[in-house]
């Protein structure tokens, strides 16, 4: 493994530099980062390192101050996967979008360091050793079904491995594991999802949670299956259905186990549970409880934003799921209570379709086409906080400089605390 750095407070710091090479942990070889930690977690350490000549030298540690030594080591190839889903959000995407988009990672090591959902095809019996041995916990997987066929259907993978004897070994083993279901309008819904829904909560408390949500698709399905969103209906009667089997589950198993994603109680126009009935937020990243966690988060800290501020004219760029719950619960507070010159604008999505509303699919240029609309009528603009990746690029690889340039205005980048966003902004 090559060297990318080194902590100037690592006992290796003037010994070794960056491009040395890691050869061994105690004569072992290193297969990546993680295996490097786990491995120098030893009370006695022989790391062998390798200079960029070959020549390979060693150090002992009886007791590693550090637990990864204060070094970063180069990224290993990331697993990708063989799957061809019918709801894969690759395979929905057109040319010239930001590289990171292509890649259908599949990467058990990503999902215990990132929360990244993985659908176990790829683990070998080496790999899922490797995962109770080195105690990779917790686990994120995509489920989808439980039933095999429909599984081998959604995946469109004949070839894919029954997933409730996997995460059966897994759990038994002490490895603690998240499960989402991407629901598909007359696929995996209805008998299906009690199914699945079942045979998850049968393997609590390992199978820690289940997220229920939505489908996305974009316009760039030709050639793909015909796939459908959910109605507000729809939306509606799956909300239910998970809110009854969480009285259910609290009782049995005292944990509501299964939840809905936001997306649905904003198609369904339905009031967001309480902040407390999304318990630990287990499947905060995966869109469950955002923001019922934002509203609550801005609820509280209202008292501290009254004061002085400028007459700055502030325009919010959202999408269109978010757009609802800010107009309604947000905004009139800011613009009423607070008086300040503030707009909200819902941002179509131009570029993968209307069915796509999440802010964090929102390109640079669908953005930028709104804020120059009526551009005279504000100041500055507020960009959404999940937007940009922390290159400050786009989707589309427009630059967070090259959009303000184009505009001609000052921008701000939104933060989850909202009020520490108007702070920033107006004052």
């Amino acid at each position: 493994m090559r060297i990318v750095d080194v902590d100037p407070a690592s006992p290796l710091f003037g010994y070794v530099r960056p491009g040395y090479r890691v050869v061994a942990v105690n004569g072992s070889e290193i297969l990546d980062a993680i295996d490097f930690r786990f491995k120098t977690a030893d009370r006695q350490v022989n790391v062998r390192f390798a200079d960029p000549r070959g020549h390979e030298f060693e150090f002992r540690f009886d007791d590693p101050c550090l637990s990864d030594l204060g070094l970063t080591l180069d990224d290993c190839q990331v697993k990708t996967c063989g799957n061809k889903c019918i709801f894969c959000f690759v395979h929905q995407q057109p040319k010239g979008m930001r590289r990171a988009l292509y890649v259908k990672d599949e990467d058990y090591r990503l999902s215990f360091l990132h929360g990244n959902f993985v659908t176990l095809s790829n683990t070998t019996e080496e790999d899922i050793k490797r995962i109770i041995g080195q105690r990779l916990s917790p686990l994120y997987v995509s489920v989808h079904a439980t039933d095999d066929k429909l599984r081998r259907c959604i995946f469109r993978n004949e070839k894919l491995p029954p997933i409730l004897p996997r995460l059966k070994q897994l759990t038994r083993r002490g490895i603690t594991i998240h499960t989402q279901v991407v629901v598909c309008p007359g696929v995996n819904d209805g008998e299906h999802l009690e199914k699945t829904v079942d045979d998850l909560a049968a393997l609590a408390p390992g199978v820690a949670s289940l997220a229920v949500v939505p489908v996305g698709l974009t316009k760039y399905r030709d050639r793909l299956p015909k796939l459908r969103t959910h109605s507000p209906d729809e939306a509606g009667s799956l909300i239910e259905y998970v809110t009854a089997r969480q009285r259910e589950f609290l009782k049995n198993l005292h944990t509501r186990f299964v939840w809905a994603a936001d997306e649905f109680y904003v198609l369904a126009a339905r009031e967001f549970p309480r902040i407390s009935e999304y318990e630990e937020m287990p499947q905060f990243e995966n869109g469950i409880g955002m923001v019922r966690h934002f509203i609550t988060m801005f609820n509280r800290r209202r008292r501290t934003l009254k004061g002085r501020y400028s007459k700055r004219r502030a325009l919010f760029l959202t999408g269109t799921s978010a757009h609802p719950f800010l107009s309604r619960r947000v905004f009139p507070f800011i613009i009423e209570e607070l008086g300040l010159k503030a707009s909200l604008r819902q941002v179509s999505n131009r570029f993968w379709g209307d069915t796509v509303t999440v802010s964090g699919l929102l390109t640079g240029h669908d953005l930028l086409r709104s804020a120059q609309q009526k551009s005279a009528a504000y100041d500055v603009v507020v960009l959404p906080p999940n937007c940009l990746n922390a290159d400050d690029l786009f989707l589309d690889d427009l630059s967070l400089s090259q959009f303000e340039a184009a505009l001609g205005k000052p921008v701000a980048v939104g933060r989850y605390n909202l009020a520490e966003t108007i702070r920033e902004v107006f004052i």
